[in-house]
Formats: C-alpha cells, sequence, structure tokens
C-alpha cells in the first residue's frame, strides 16, 4: 500500500487555515485560537432493514458507500430484536462510515462542489438539523448524486444520513463553521416568518 504524501493538504483544509480560522475568529468574537470550532468527524449512515432477507443488497450497499467515502464501510448490527420490524437481535440493520482527518475534508468538498448541485430541485440544506451541540445532520434520498455510483451497477436507489460532528459548543458555532466552508445551509429563518408560512 502506498505511503499517504506528507505534504498534501486537501483543499477544504487549506481554507480552514487560511481564511476560515480567521473568519469565524473575528465573526464569533473567539480570541483563543484552541476554542475556534473546527471539524471533527463526519459520519455516514445507511439504513438497510430489508439486508437479512437480500445479502447482495448488504454486499452491493457496502461497496456502494465504501466507493462514496473512500474508506471501508463497516456493518451495524442490531442489539435488540424488534418484533415489529421482525428485527432479531444481532441482524444486519444498516451500514456505516467514519471519516477524520484528510478523508474527511475530502469527502466534504467533493460533497460541496460535486455532489450537492446534483440534488434534484436543490434549494439548499435545511437550516434545521442541527442538534443544540453543535452537530449537524441532514439526509440524501439518492446515493446516486455522487459521481462515484455507476448508475448501470446498482440494484437500488438508496438513501443515507450524514453527521458533520464539530467542536463548535452551539448551533451558531457549528452553523457559522459550515456555511463559512461552503456547505450549501439555507440561512435560519425569523420565528415571525417561520409562524407565517406554517
Amino acid at each position: 500500500m502506498a505511503k499517504e504524501n506528507n505534504n498534501y493538504k486537501p483543499r477544504l483544509l487549506v481554507k480552514y487555515n487560511e481564511v476560515v480560522h480567521k473568519y469565524l475568529s473575528d465573526r464569533l468574537g473567539i480570541q483563543n485560537a484552541m476554542r475556534i470550532p473546527k471539524l471533527e468527524k463526519v459520519v455516514l449512515n445507511m439504513g438497510l432493514g430489508d439486508a437479512k432477507e437480500n445479502k447482495k443488497w448488504l454486499t452491493s450497499g457496502v461497496e456502494e458507500l465504501t466507493t462514496i467515502a473512500g474508506q471501508k464501510a463497516v456493518i451495524t448490527i442490531s442489539k435488540k430484536a424488534i418484533s415489529n420490524f421482525k428485527i432479531r437481535e444481532g441482524d444486519p440493520v444498516g451500514i456505516r462510515v467514519t471519516l477524520r482527518g484528510n478523508k474527511m475534508y475530502e469527502y466534504l468538498d467533493r460533497f460541496i462542489s460535486v455532489a450537492s448541485p446534483r440534488i434534484r430541485d436543490f434549494r439548499g440544506l435545511s437550516a434545521k438539523g442541527f442538534d443544540g451541540r453543535g452537530n449537524y445532520n441532514f439526509g440524501v434520498t439518492e446515493q446516486i448524486i455522487f459521481p462515484e455510483i455507476d448508475y448501470d451497477k446498482i440494484n437500488n436507489i438508496r438513501g443515507l444520513n450524514i453527521s458533520i460532528v464539530t467542536t463548535g459548543e452551539t448551533d451558531e458555532e457549528a452553523y457559522e463553521l459550515l456555511v463559512a466552508l461552503g456547505l450549501p445551509i439555507r440561512q435560519k429563518k425569523k420565528k415571525i416568518e417561520e409562524g407565517a408560512e406554517a
């Protein structure tokens, strides 16, 4: 296996170091450089409730998620039996990949610049995906938005959930970080506008 080039830095990491870090310090009023929010990890999850009936789908799901992430995907198994869903303890229920470091920045860069513009009727990601602790979750309904996926070789359209974990302590810090990096999140609307739309 080829050694990773130590001088190589992903484009998004360079952007963070050279532009975003200073911008966040000014924007959020944080003086301590260690307190400025940064990306910690990106977790990709693909649920496969029907995997135990069809092993082929599980195999192709693992291959697809591995191709998308650029890192080997692992199968998640159920910790307990759920009779309503006909799931026994130990049944495969999904696939997961956790990306850190350069691979995380590479993946996010590809998502921002290549995959997100390919989403049908895309008007930006929802600003409601923050969890109150500086993490952001959103779903993608079709894995075919990723150019790495060969449309002719897939047997099923599958969605996946993407969780971005940051060191931000609040939703505002995480929001400012992700928008500054270029993630296409819609602007947060004022409460009055939300009330009018409801």
